[in-house]
């Protein structure tokens, strides 16, 4: 569904995106995670066909991004970081609006938008203006006019922004089901790092526009980070004396032995029989697994957090 080589975007001296190369299969559900800053949104931007390319290559659905925008554009679905909808428009109309934008016909968008509107909990504020509507239910319109004609990829541009919990877990409910009734392919940024691991089969890490990660949450936490064990000792020797037990495999800070490994809650009782056996009992043990925040700061020294804008408003940026 999406095939990129090289892909690259300058604004004046600002390298936003330096040479990507990126593969996302059909069906697949794709986190792209980064800080801000990273190139993310203006990845998404080119392959939108929304900004064209300082250099390489991009396909969309089988489709020059360049050469074959039109056809790029009625296969996407795209919902960006701000509100699509028209504030001073019903929330029906501007489903059927853009249903019909996509060349649908009347009938064919009414049903359509019907559907979404029951699908996304949309029918008590449907024909509502858009001004009336809480951030939730904004946001749950611009998925639905995203969904309207049916796309077979679907781009979401830091879908959960400005929604609360409940709000949160209901998109993330509906974009899950999306997938698994219709076989589309989806590709998210996030901020949330709760989002990507539980929502994406893949992970992409991007930082200072390229690529540094590319795999499974688990496989990445595992060979980035790892679990920690922490053994708690009565005193600073026995912590001591613990980590000669297990061969060095850990720093003892206090009365606190620290291991980093893999497979954490398996190797943990084995480890704790072994000091128990060598006459140094833990008084506690915890075992910490990794999240994807703990990857990013391994691979960049920094948080997924940190760093400026994702990238500047439009009119502000020249093209190199």
């Amino acid at each position: 569904m999406i095939e990129t080589r090289g892909l690259t975007k300058h604004f004046k001296d600002v390298r936003a995106v330096d040479g990507i190369d990126l593969t996302v299969a059909q069906g697949e559900l794709v986190a792209l995670l980064g800080p801000n800053g990273a190139g993310k949104s203006t990845t998404l931007r080119m392959l939108t066909t929304l900004i064209p390319p300082t250099s390489g290559t991009a396909s969309v659905a089988g489709f020059d991004v360049v050469r074959r925008q039109r056809e790029v554009r009625l296969r996407i679905g795209y919902i960006g970081q701000g509100n699509g909808a028209g504030h001073s428009q019903r929330g029906r109309d501007e489903l059927i609006s853009q249903g019909r934008a996509y060349g649908m016909k009347v009938g064919d968008a009414r049903r359509r938008a019907a559907e979404l509107i029951d699908s996304l909990d949309l029918g008590e504020v449907a024909d509502r203006t858009v001004a009336t509507l809480s951030g939730g239910q904004r946001r749950r319109l611009d998925i639905a006019m995203g969904l309207i004609h049916s796309p077979d990829l679907l781009f979401l541009d830091e879908p959960s922004t400005g929604l609360d919990p409940q709000n949160r877990a209901n998109l993330q409910e509906h974009i899950l089901r999306l997938r698994a009734e219709h076989g589309t392919t989806i590709v998210l940024t996030t901020h949330y790092l709760d989002e990507a691991d539980s929502m994406a089969e893949r992970v992409i890490v991007v930082d200072h526009g390229r690529v540094i990660a590319d795999d499974t949450p688990a496989r990445l936490k595992a060979e980035h980070v790892g679990d920690t064990i922490r053994f708690g000792f009565d005193t600073v020797v026995e912590a001591e004396k613990a980590a000669i037990v297990l061969s060095g495999r850990g720093v003892a800070y206090g009365k606190e032995l620290k291991i980093r490994t893999e497979g954490g809650p398996r190797q943990a009782p084995g480890m704790l029989e072994d000091l128990r056996s060598a006459g140094v009992p833990a008084a506690s043990v915890e075992v910490t697994r990794p999240t994807l925040d703990d990857v990013f700061l391994q691979l960049t020294g920094r948080s997924l957090r940190e760093g400026g804008r994702d990238s500047a408003p439009a009119e502000q940026l020249v093209e190199a």
